[in-house]
């Protein structure tokens, strides 16, 4: 493990914890995804700080952040960009859209039509953005977080299953406890005076080639066989619930995708790295195994009508399947 690298993203999560107080589950998940080279669907009510949150980040990584708020008159043009015709010399040139950023807040994603949300889907899993028979690649450090408001369903375009299926992780956010809420009236207080205007903590940002060498430090990490062992058989428990438990398989309809195995691996390896280990322990599994396996679990009717959350079913996995 590089202690530069590990330095640096130990001093980067100090300052996120700093500037949003209380969202630490956030932060983490955050860096996490940065880490393991994936995308984060987070949920949560109005002012819970989840675009200041990703802007944050953006302010201590060397690179560029771009919000994109989406209506249900967006067109899938606004966000990949179109070719604008030259009429000097009868050329098309293509303007590259708003996706072509390090760092991208979709926000209420769930706002804009089916055309769009699969535009952005798209470009998370390929890469690269197609026009015409021209494809253009994304920037090599690009994260995606998109957000959705539980309230104010009216007018909504929910995601679908196998759509929900390209994010790494789903983060529900809460509002912050008592003490919490004291310290974010007083950052804010002081941050609108001048006198209070410099960084709680000296921080430069992390270039792009360090945060890379972070990603190849994390897939080096040690994982056991035993605990790769244990990884699948929590995924193929939620496709065949019925082998742990009859209540479980009333429960589930679908179970995880594969994506789920790898994602999982990859999330359990940041997490490990960001502890200042350089190997994964069963516990680094199930505290990822909410954010990876909840979104890409579809429930029985039956489930539904009981109360049984996605979050419920994950936690019976997980008391169900032994630990190596």
């Amino acid at each position: 493990m590089s202690g530069s690298e590990h330095s640096a993203f130990h001093q980067l999560q100090q300052y996120l914890n700093q500037q949003v107080i209380g969202q630490e589950g956030l932060t983490l998940r955050l860096l996490i995804a940065l880490l393991a080279d994936g995308h984060l669907l987070v949920e949560g009510a109005p002012g819970l700080a989840k675009t200041t949150a990703i802007k944050t980040l953006a302010s201590g990584l060397e690179a560029n952040f771009h919000r994109i708020q989406f209506t249900p008159d967006l067109l899938p043009a606004d966000l990949t960009g179109t070719d604008i015709y030259r009429p000097q010399d009868g050329s098309f040139r293509f303007q590259q859209g708003p996706i072509f950023h390090n760092l991208v807040l979709a926000d209420e994603i769930n706002r804009a039509p089916a055309k769009v949300q699969s535009a952005l889907l798209e470009a998370m899993g390929e890469r690269q953005v197609t026009i015409g028979r021209t494809s253009y690649p994304l920037p090599e450090l690009f994260l995606v977080m998109a957000t959705q408001n539980p309230i104010e369903q009216e007018g909504t375009y929910p995601l679908p299953e196998a759509q929900l299926d390209r994010f790494l992780m789903y983060v529900r956010v809460d509002y912050p406890d008592v003490e919490s809420e004291k310290k974010i009236a007083k950052l804010v207080r002081q941050q609108a005076q001048t006198e209070f205007s410099k960084l709680p903590i000296d921080l430069t940002p992390i270039p792009e080639k360090t945060v890379l060498a972070a990603r190849q430090a994390v897939l080096n990490l040690h994982l056991s066989p035993a605990l790769e062992e244990y990884i699948v058989h929590l995924v193929m428990a939620t496709r065949e619930p019925a082998k742990y438990s009859e209540d479980l398989g009333r429960w589930v309809r679908f179970g995880a995708s594969p994506r789920a195995t790898i994602g999982l691996e990859r999330c359990a390896r940041a997490h490990a790295w960001l502890q200042g280990r350089d190997y994964v322990s069963p516990e680094d599994i199930q505290a990822m195994a909410h954010n990876v396996l909840s979104h890409r679990v579809l429930l029985s009717f039956e489930a539904e009508a009981d109360g049984i959350t996605p979050d419920r079913f994950v936690s019976e996995v997980l008391a169900r399947v032994a630990v190596p």
